[in-house]
């Protein structure tokens, strides 16, 4: 088997495609939690506590000289990405627990009664003898 045929089948594997598919649906979410941490959550967030940007939070470690740009510890940007993945993470947990539920419920759902298995051959020579018997009577 050519290396291009084994690619091609691996490629086109159900759950290859529905892995990309999941990354670039995540990648876009994770587009959407980013602008509703920044734009939403982080302004009245900053607000509230004495109109702090938490990007503009950092510690200076060396000052600026000349040309080179001071050293500094940006602690807000790690406060955003920390909220980023907290929401990220609370969104998943979230919508996997309505999936399990969705789950749980169509497992409980009663099955539609099947019909009764035809009755074995024994079964059917014995009432074949219950007729006649009555029958006879």
């Amino acid at each position: 088997m050519s290396i291009i045929k084994e690619f091609r089948e691996f490629a086109v594997k159900g759950n290859v495609v529905d892995m990309a598919v999941g990354i670039i649906i995540g990648a876009a979410f994770g587009k959407i939690v980013s602008s509703l941490v920044n734009d939403v959550i982080m302004p009245p967030l900053g607000m509230l506590i004495g109109g702090v940007d938490f990007s503009d939070l950092a510690v200076v470690l060396k000052e600026a000289s000349g040309d080179l740009p001071a050293v500094t510890l940006s602690y807000g940007n790690f406060l955003q990405t920390v909220l980023d993945f907290t929401i990220v993470a609370f969104a998943i947990f979230m919508l996997i627990k309505a999936i399990n539920r969705l789950k749980r419920r169509a497992e409980a759902a009663p099955a539609e009664p099947a019909s009764p298995p035809p009755p074995s051959r024994e079964e059917q020579l014995l009432a074949e003898i219950r007729d006649l018997l009555k029958r006879q009577s």
